[in-house]
């Protein structure tokens, strides 16, 4: 991927549509396409109407004809069913592999991308906990939050993709991976106790990794670079890099050397002024504590 394009990812984890192919997804709408119209060459073989292959899936007849026109991702589930429905021997759950990668947006798909190729990963987050280091429950509760609200097919979708891209930390060589967390949203009980303390126990386990650097940013402290919003830095082998703030360039991506010395010196000064790494962990244990 070159840089230029890749930048553009950096702008956001995107929602998509649902279980619907993202528009502008050629590769994804192919996909779909091909495993929709395979599901109805399968169907029509073994002479079972949409109706009664409906009932036999346990799905709706009008999401039938979504799935087979390649307007609809099937759920792994279903191939499954259809599989079995149809005695297809294994060749339509075979498809699931790549329905898997078409489930997630486009844009997450390349940020994930960019994210496994990075040697070196900067993060500063200042409003929520960064989408890497969330869990399950803390991801839900934060995407389930937005209005207008998502659907919940939206939300399991979206909360997927969030945690496929914790791959990374699992990568052999591990990149290096820093990240800035400010106070305020470590102190959010984010769906509810139980939620909020298994988030800060899973900051505590990332953190301990020897790959990763994780700070906090306290409450009382000075004005610093990051009041504009977040930054983050990916760096790759090749010596090429991409960033963006929300501060600088108008929150567009850049990889301009010129431009990213300028976010690189913004993420040094946070890094700084921010609590050391073994500091930080002893201030999320102590909110642990708290409760």
């Amino acid at each position: 991927m070159a840089v230029d394009a890749a930048a553009e990812t950096l702008k956001g984890e995107m929602s998509g549509q649902g279980w619907q192919v993202d528009p502008d997804d050629e590769w994804g709408i192919a996909v779909i396409t091909t495993v929709g119209r395979q599901l109805k060459l399968r169907r029509e073989a073994v002479g079972m109407r949409a109706g009664d292959f409906a009932k036999a899936v346990g799905y709706g007849e009008d999401m039938v004809y979504k799935i087979e026109s390649g307007k609809r991702i099937p759920r792994p589930e279903y191939l499954d069913k259809a599989d079995d429905v149809l005695g297809a021997g294994g060749l339509l759950s075979a498809m699931k592999e790549d329905v898997q990668k078409v489930r997630y947006p486009k844009k997450v798909r390349a940020l994930a991308e960019m994210e496994a190729k990075a040697v070196e990963i900067g993060l500063y987050e200042c409003n929520i906990i960064a989408g890497l280091l969330q869990t399950a429950e803390h991801a839900r509760a934060v995407i389930g939050a937005a209005q207008p609200p998502y659907s919940p097919d939206d939300v399991e979708r979206m909360v997927a993709a969030r945690l496929a891209r914790r791959s990374v930390f699992e990568r052999v060589p591990a990149p290096s991976i820093h990240f800035v967390l400010e106070e305020a949203p470590l102190r959010r009980q984010v769906g509810g106790t139980m939620v909020w303390r298994r988030q800060l126990e899973h900051l505590l386990e990332v953190g301990q990794l020897n790959s990763v650097s994780l700070q906090v940013m306290p409450t009382n402290t000075d004005a610093h670079p990051g009041l504009d919003g977040r930054i983050e830095l990916l760096k790759f082998s090749d010596g090429k890099a991409v960033g963006r703030s929300d501060g600088l360039f108008n929150g567009r991506p850049v990889s301009d050397p010129k431009q990213l010395r300028i976010l690189e010196l913004q993420y040094g000064t946070i890094r700084a002024q921010a609590l050391p790494p073994r500091e930080s962990l002893a201030f999320i244990q102590k909110l642990l504590g708290e409760t």
